[in-house]
């Protein structure tokens, strides 16, 4: 399926800002009201609230028809997600797919927004993992730089867009629901930038992925999951989430992957730096948990895969910065260069 790039917004217009997995920014404003604020200020995009987008708890049905009428509105040039959540999979059979697919619109969102974009891409729709309103546009203090150039290139401008490898990043939060979090930026820790395995060619392929988790719940459920064969030849990407699956976890979801006959489609692949502190698990083994992770990683391909490429502690999911992957477009792993390029 040839996929359709939507056309891209320009500083003036309206875009949609919606809640299809949790409505959070009815229990956290402070975050959201900031990220509305950046839309305005930094980007010069007016945003558009719909109904389900501050209400904890809405129906599947009610999220979907926040969706629908973002997406018929041709006054709206882009649809972007508050935050993920952990159900999104129940709003996709409510999805009407040919209002949809006769009104292309890009759409960013991360972690469990890896259904709908998934679903989009799957109905030839490029979408944009990455730039969730409450995280990367509300971040505190003041948007991380290769946060905002990346979600300014994905915004606005199509093309190629290089990667940018960061030299420090961060993944401990703070609360959302005191003042004094957004005073002052995140601290940041060195980085070791991105862990190289394999990198003797360049390869250039249409991207699936996202959220790992995510993935595995549709492979379960049998949901918006092509034939292994679709995948012949694509970048695969993915990254763990906050709730920190254990290594054991992330090589058995990926040992059925390869099971399936997924794992060895891709000739290359990009995995997140993983999120190794959380409020239950503070600063317990951030260093052990991420080595572990990688081993599994490795453990999995080597059996399934043994040929790929494989780029480590790419900033694309739950930590900061992020940089934004797009699902369904074009991305070019180059070994022998070390770099990543994406098409916007």
């Amino acid at each position: 399926m040839s996929l359709i790039n939507p056309p891209k917004p320009q500083p003036g217009d309206r875009v949609a800002v919606v809640s299809p997995a949790a409505g959070l920014p009815g229990l956290f404003p402070l975050p959201h009201e900031l990220g509305l604020q950046r839309l305005r200020q930094d980007f010069g995009l007016i945003p558009v609230e719909y109904p389900a987008t501050r209400t904890m708890g809405s129906t599947a049905q009610e999220r979907a028809k926040d969706l629908h009428a973002a997406f018929a509105d041709p006054d709206i040039k882009a649809v972007i997600a508050t935050i993920g959540g952990d159900d999104q999979i129940t709003v996709l059979k409510h999805l009407d797919t040919e209002l949809i697919t006769a009104n292309p619109k890009p759409f960013f969102g991360h972690s469990d927004n890896t259904n709908l974009l998934t679903w989009l891409a799957n109905r030839g729709i490029t979408g944009f993992y990455g730039g969730s309103l409450m995280v990367q546009f509300g971040r505190s203090g003041a948007m991380h730089p290769t946060t905002k150039d990346s979600l300014k290139a994905a915004l606005f401008t199509p093309g190629e867009y290089r990667l940018t490898e960061s030299t420090a990043y961060g993944d401990k939060d703070s609360p959302w629901d005191d003042p004094a979090t957004f005073d002052t930026e995140p601290v940041l820790e060195p980085s070791g930038g991105w862990i190289w395995h394999q990198p003797n060619r360049t390869v250039r392929g249409r991207s699936w992925g996202g959220n790992l988790e995510i993935l595995s719940w549709l492979l379960m459920a049998g949901t918006e999951i092509n034939a292994p064969e679709h995948h012949d030849g694509q970048v695969l990407f993915f990254e763990t989430s906050e709730e920190m699956p254990s290594a054991t976890e992330v090589y058995r979801i990926l040992r059925n992957m390869g099971e399936r006959g997924l794992l060895r489609r891709f000739p290359a692949v990009l995995v997140g730096r993983a999120k190794a502190w959380s409020f239950t698990d503070r600063d317990t083994g951030r260093a052990t948990y991420t080595s572990e992770q990688r081993e599994a990683v490795l453990r999995a391909f080597a059996e399934y895969a043994p040929e790929a490429m494989i780029v480590f502690d790419v900033d694309l999911g739950h930590t900061d910065p992020q940089v934004v992957i797009p699902v369904g477009g074009t991305i070019e792993v180059n070994g022998p260069d070390r770099t990543i390029t994406v098409t916007y």
